[in-house]
């Protein structure tokens, strides 16, 4: 299978994340239970222990270090993120925040075998060469290092422009939603051993109940069509 290298650059995805900035919190309670699932999704599959080195990348304004301080206490998080104005907001809304700037997503400035855990939460999708970006989280990862890895599929980018079309939000910026037999082959790649893939968010929008029933029904068809419609796509991944 053949991996694009997308046509924009990191610095372009920088630029549209520094114009947002100001409004990404706002935009994100708008849909806040949405929002915050991948948190919930992410942190409980990530297995925490104390001691443990967490790279959350790309950390937007920081809210998953209240999911992974809460779920292991004795973890040290480090938070990366290509977006210096977003990197102010978390500084902001969270003093004392341990964050990085990076000035882009194939070469990361942090050493081999760094961090036991990492966290890459919708950033996939933003990457100007994906399979540089996952290999570089391999190279930074230790022996035996678990990723939680979320992003849309492809069928996502129609449902997307609606939503924008209508409610406008922050919008992406430069993005490619990759269908998930590609974010298979390219973790197979890079030296990534898959634990587990989950579709899941089948309806974004909506009343309570009528979320609820959706992702009850896309639980009961995981690994059919169904499950690609599903707006935000999990992976749970080893260190070969």
């Amino acid at each position: 299978m053949r991996i694009p290298i997308n046509e924009w650059t990191d610095k372009e995805v920088e630029a549209h994340w520094d114009r947002v900035a100001h409004r990404y919190v706002r935009e994100n309670e708008r849909v806040k239970a949405t929002h915050d699932q991948r948190f919930h999704a992410g942190v409980s599959r990530i297995d925490l222990r104390e001691g443990h080195r967490v790279l959350n990348i790309t950390s937007r304004d920081g809210e998953a270090g209240d999911y992974l301080e809460r779920a292991c206490p004795g973890c040290e998080v480090l938070h990366a993120e290509i977006s210096g104005r977003l990197q102010d907001v978390a500084r902001s809304m969270r003093p004392g925040i341990r964050q990085v700037k990076i000035g882009g997503y194939s070469v990361l400035p942090f050493r081999t075998g760094e961090f036991d855990r990492i966290l890459s939460l919708e950033t996939l999708e933003h990457v100007a060469e994906p399979l540089a970006f996952l290999s570089e989280l391999h190279r930074v990862s230790a022996p035996g290092a678990r990723m939680v890895l979320t992003c849309p599929p492809a069928t996502s980018e129609f449902p997307y422009r609606v939503y924008t079309f209508l409610f406008g939000g922050h919008g992406e910026g430069p993005h490619r939603f990759p269908p998930s037999r590609r974010v298979k082959h390219m973790l197979e790649r890079t030296g990534w051993n898959l634990l587990e893939h989950k579709g899941t968010v089948l309806l974004p929008v909506g009343p309570a109940w009528l979320r609820r029933a959706g992702e009850s029904l896309i639980r009961r068809f995981q690994h059919t069509w169904l499950s690609e419609l599903g707006i935000r796509q999990i992976y749970v991944c080893n260190k070969h």
